[in-house]
């Protein structure tokens, strides 16, 4: 019998890209014989990111579906035809047993392809607010994960995000002294790490960067990960106060997070996803887009006691002297933050989904 043959279609960004990679990698580890494919288009990060993790990716047409009721809307139909039979024919080629969808420009049209082939379809959904991709498909499947149980969407079951080993299976405790000496912190005082994403948050770096001196006197050193189209200056070195250390990106974001005591980031559904699992504290600063999605992500982990959350206009130095250095001074706070942020979290959604995939496929052909 030839080997189960799973596609895998979460394009577009690395919020869609990163859980089916990591999906995939889960399944491999399982069964390593699976022929895995990956959907994805020319128009976001999929021919950077899909290649880099090892799997043969296949371009069809993106179809953007439009938020508002306008011309761009009547154009989607013939668009979405075109992308169907594109993603149809992926699936003929590689014989199929399943269909695993992320949401994304990418997925309806492997969804509806899908759908009809009879080819059985799995779908993970990790932001709070469902997108239409995944609102679609959980009328054509009962197989659909979320990313919490505060995720509404039909048939959905919480498993948490689909993670990277390396931050699935991080103890912090035993790492921190390795991490520390390799990012060139110092062992004894707290670490508070700042990231705003790979391209950096102009708004966290200044609040942070103005909040320096107090950081400083408190006896908090800094991770600063800026990113890289936000250069950023660290103040000057004092002799005897903790480092203030800016990087413009880090590869290896375990060894930040094993480093680290508390976190100031935004709140996209991965970062909410991997600080929960690895029980690290945060101040969430959700970016204030598209309806606030990205608060939606945080408040769970915050009514848990996890973390905190400031608004974007409201996140100043004066907010983070006050409220960071106020958490991080208290060592009995800050291990029930720990403690409430690892409640919140989990470590095992990729080898779960992994195993729901594997069992669809191999029940298809049974």
């Amino acid at each position: 019998m030839n080997p189960l043959s799973v596609v895998v279609a979460g394009g577009h960004s690395a919020g869609h890209i990163e859980p089916a990679m990591n999906v995939a990698d889960a399944i491999r580890r399982l069964a390593p014989d699976t022929v895995i494919t990956a959907l994805g288009t020319e128009r976001g990060l999929d021919t950077a990111l899909i290649p880099a993790r090892g799997y043969p990716l296949e371009l069809i047409p993106p179809v953007p579906l439009p938020r508002k009721v306008n011309a761009a809307l009547f154009r989607v139909p013939a668009r979405v035809a075109g992308a169907v039979r594109a993603a149809g024919n992926v699936l003929d080629r590689v014989q199929a047993d399943v269909v695993v969808g992320f949401g994304g420009y990418v997925a309806v049209p492997a969804y509806l392809a899908a759908r009809r082939r009879g080819i059985p379809i799995v779908v993970h959904e990790a932001n709070a607010r469902p997108g239409v991709a995944n609102r679609l498909a959980a009328r054509l499947t009962r197989h659909v994960f979320t990313a919490s149980d505060a995720v509404r969407i039909r048939h959905g079951r919480p498993i948490g995000i689909p993670l990277r080993p390396a931050i699935a299976e991080l103890d912090r405790s035993a790492a921190r002294p390795a991490a520390r000496a390799a990012l060139g912190l110092e062992p004894q005082w707290p670490t508070l790490m700042v990231t705003g994403g790979s391209q950096g948050a102009q708004r966290i770096n200044a609040a942070v960067r103005g909040s320096a001196d107090a950081l400083a006197l408190a006896g908090i050193q800094v991770l600063h990960i800026a990113g890289k189209k936000n250069p950023l200056d660290p103040p000057p070195r004092v002799e005897g106060q903790p480092p203030y250390l800016v990087l413009p990106y880090l590869e290896t974001m375990a060894d930040a997070y094993a480093a680290a005591d508390f976190v100031i980031c935004r709140s996209g559904a991965m970062t909410c996803a991997e600080l929960t699992a690895v029980g690290l504290p945060a101040a969430y600063v959700p970016l204030p887009l598209r309806g606030g999605e990205q608060r939606l992500n945080a408040e769970p982990i915050v009514a848990a006691g996890g973390g905190l959350m400031v608004a974007d206009a409201d996140c100043t130095p004066a907010w983070v002297a006050d409220n960071v250095v106020r958490a991080m001074t208290d060592p009995k706070r800050l291990a029930s933050m720990a403690e409430a942020a690892r409640r919140s979290g989990a470590r095992d959604a990729g080898a779960v989904l992994a195993r729901e995939v594997l069992e669809v496929a191999r029940g298809r052909r049974a």
